[in-house]
């Protein structure tokens, strides 16, 4: 029993170590990482390529992964490009490994003390993330020679040389070992730094071993299939795409075993099994990848076979904006109004999308409202750095006066999104707690939606067309708006003393009044914006 608590207390040390290495080499590389992946993957070798050295900087294929699925599913990466990206993150994984089979057991103090001081020491934060990542290694390493000691009394138990034993002449028991241990543990490199740990213990020969890293490699895709469970259709094929090259790839490599172990023993010192398992581990990826890559688009069709369906592709990327126009400001602005516009009815229709999800309660409108408002966030970024552009430009004081008004359009817009967004999450804790309106809370509720839509409406409308009548009109609504909130409020207190209302929905009550008043007031921003008043 003490050595199986060394045990856990070991595989717990290695799994924080890991992950203070993590943390530290992320945060010293700064938030350019998810950038660079965004934009340099339209080429599958250099989406292979980035996939792998984010993974080696993160020490997470789970986390790159998860990664690329939320890009997928954000428009951002399309399905060839994330797979890319997948099969770099197998290779870039297999670091790990590679750092715990060289023999440096000895300088585990050394490496603790050294990160520890500059941790301690360092001035600047890329100092303290460099020493966070070196005591993150001595840890590691810590927690590797405890793993190792507590399974050595395991060599005089004959019980468990021969269930290992087995591994070598049924390849398949020992997938299934390490596909469940991996799926456990939530980190394959946890499962082959256990696996390294026995094999110094000379417990488990290399022919035993490969089937476990194999297995390993299937189990550690279960983290991408449990973030693509409420993702659109796209990036569910990532995470099959995923599975299925694990898979396939095992039954390959286990087909033609015996060539795979005169690789692994050709490119390893013939005495050192934990450098024999470790390149055994990256030869696997790296081996598997470069089968798969010249099959990529056969590859990409049979996925979306297995899952068809068009689903909705979500594009971040601005529709209308050229910057080769910016040298004519006039034609520019033009374009900036209409994508101006477009982000704004996504605005919109995410607080309508929003007001439906209250009144039905129906997460797939809440899901739908909450995977959205990142595009409209992202298309004010874009929008605003167009804008930002132009005004280097030389323009006339007509053009100038509506650059500016069109910067504040734009934030006025975000911030519809923003309450789009709060009425989707108001939707779902009246969902999750079983929070219940009033008939008459209803319609009132129902009534304010649909002037807030309407002035939201002829606010865009008027934006996109310069139109001041439409102005007038919206503002005239939003002026509705204001006195039936108003009015609403006061029956709403009138409900609560007489207890006709729950406390719990009357509080929620008053979160959806604030929201859609909001909504209203930028929409009376834009109004007023066009009419030349703000």
């Amino acid at each position: 029993m003490v050595y199986f608590f060394g045990f856990l207390g070991g595989l717990a040390l290695f799994l924080y170590g890991m992950q203070l290495m993590g943390e530290g080499l992320q945060r010293a590389a700064g938030e350019k990482l998810q950038k660079i992946l965004e934009k340099l993957t339209g080429v599958l070798p250099v989406a292979v390529a980035l996939g792998a050295v984010v993974t080696g900087i993160l020490q997470s294929s789970s986390a790159t992964t998860v990664m690329t699925v939320g890009f997928v599913n954000a428009g951002l990466m399309n399905l060839k490009q994330a797979f890319g990206v997948v099969m770099g993150a197998n290779i870039g994984t297999t670091m790990t490994a590679q750092l715990i089979a060289f023999k440096l057991t000895d300088y585990i103090t050394l490496f603790l003390a050294i990160g520890f001081a500059v941790h301690l020491l360092a001035k600047r934060q890329r100092g303290k993330y460099i020493g966070q990542v070196i005591l993150g290694f001595g840890i590691l390493m810590l927690g590797m020679e405890m793993m190792s000691d507590s399974v050595m009394p395991l060599r005089e138990y004959q019980g468990f040389i021969d269930f290992i034993g087995r591994f070598s002449d049924n390849p398949i028991l020992g997938v299934g070992v390490g596909l469940v241990m991996t799926m456990v543990i939530q980190s394959s490199s946890a499962t082959i730094g256990v696996l390294i740990a026995i094999a110094n213990q000379g417990l488990i020969p290399l022919e035993g071993a490969i089937p476990v890293l194999l297995g390993d490699n299937i189990g550690t895709c279960i983290t991408a299939v449990l973030a693509s469970l409420r993702a659109n259709i796209t990036a569910k094929r990532v995470a099959l795409a995923h599975v299925m090259f694990n898979f396939i790839g095992s039954i390959i490599f286990i087909t033609f075993m015996g060539l795979f172990i005169k690789l692994v023993l050709a490119i390893s010192p013939a005495d050192d099994i934990a450098r024999q398992i470790a390149n055994a581990h990256t030869a696997f990826n790296v081996v598997n990848t470069l089968l798969f890559m010249p099959f990529t688009g056969l590859y990409i069709k049979f996925i979306e076979k297995c899952l068809p369906g068009k689903g909705e592709i979500i594009s971040r990327k601005p529709a209308y904006l050229d910057e080769k126009m910016l040298v004519t400001p006039s034609i520019a602005m033009g374009l900036a109004v209409k994508e101006i516009v477009r982000m704004g009815n996504m605005a919109r229709h995410n607080v309508e999308v929003g007001m439906q999800a209250l009144e039905d309660k129906d997460e797939n409108k809440i899901k739908y409202v909450l995977e959205h408002e990142p595009v409209i966030d992202a298309l004010e970024e874009d929008i605003t750095r167009y804008l930002t552009k132009m005004s280097e430009k030389e323009m006339g004081a007509e053009l100038s006066a509506m650059h500016t008004r069109l910067l504040h359009a734009c934030t006025d817009i975000e911030r519809i999104g923003d309450h789009g967004e709060a009425l989707a999450k108001d939707a779902r804790r009246m969902f999750e707690d079983d929070v219940k309106f009033s008939e008459e809370a209803k319609t009132e509720l129902r009534a304010l939606g649909e002037l807030v839509m309407q002035a939201s409406g002829k606010a865009m409308e008027a934006l996109a067309n310069n139109d001041k009548v439409l102005a007038q009109e919206a503002w005239d609504i939003c002026r509705q708006v204001k006195k039936a909130q108003k009015e609403i409020r006061k029956n709403h207190i009138v409900r609560l003393n007489e207890k006709r209302c729950d406390p719990v929905a009357g509080f929620m009550m008053m979160e959806i009044l604030i929201n859609l008043k909001r909504v209203s007031d930028h929409s009376k921003n834009i109004s007023q914006i066009v009419l030349g008043i703000f």
